[in-house]
């Protein structure tokens, strides 16, 4: 049986109107991979990084304007002042935790940041970006070195959209796509970030 959602008309006097969705935040293991991964492959911009004690947050976004796309320090000063920042949509904050030397040992070196992609510890899935050609965008990738899960034209595979650790133990279904969803899937391509996190390219405009 399928969830229930309220599809009921929102009244002006709800007490949601207002909220946003407004930014996803990413625990990261190398700043400068992922830095370079979204900012110099996919296309973002910082909008400020600030070292606050036990980490370093970084929030990354994408200019809207020309002005901004050709000045980093513009857009990064317009979009940074909190009344602004909170109406932007699409943001992404990644965080470093600074390893504690002193206690952690030699154990800091074995830390590996868990994604939630990867059987069994499964949660999150991926980040969703909609690009205006998703095969030159995959190539570009590629060309970079990026890992590609899954390329354009490509059906089901063991990681996505579901992996092969749930269809053999039970966890999923192992009925096939719908035909429609499938069409659609193989449209979208999917890679990896330097975390290992999935993030899928989906065409602006779909055959």
């Amino acid at each position: 049986m399928s969830p229930t959602c309220s599809q009921t008309p929102i009244p002006c006097s709800d007490p949601t109107i207002g909220y946003r969705l407004n930014h996803f935040m990413l625990r990261i293991s190398d700043p400068s991979r992922t830095l370079h991964f979204y900012t110099h492959l996919m296309g973002m911009r910082l909008v400020f990084s600030r070292d606050v004690g036990p980490m370093t947050v970084y929030y990354l976004g994408y200019p809207s304007t020309a002005e901004h796309r050709a000045d980093q320090e513009a857009y990064a000063r317009d979009t940074s002042p909190h009344s602004v920042l909170t109406s932007t949509l699409g943001l992404l904050e990644f965080c470093h935790y600074h390893v504690d030397s002193a206690r952690a040992g030699e154990e800091k070196d074995g830390v590996k940041i868990t994604t939630g992609v990867d059987p069994p510890f499964l949660g999150f899935n991926h980040l969703g970006f909609t690009v205006p050609d998703v095969p030159a965008a995959v190539e570009r990738l590629m060309r970079s070195g990026v890992v590609v899960v899954k390329g354009v034209g490509e059906g089901p595979n063991e990681s996505v959209p579901i992996t092969r650790w749930e269809r053999e133990t039970g966890v999923a279904s192992t009925m096939e796509l719908s035909k429609g969803f499938e069409a659609l899937f193989k449209q979208i391509a999917f890679v990896r970030d330097p975390d290992g996190y999935l993030v899928e390219l989906v065409p602006q405009v779909l055959q």
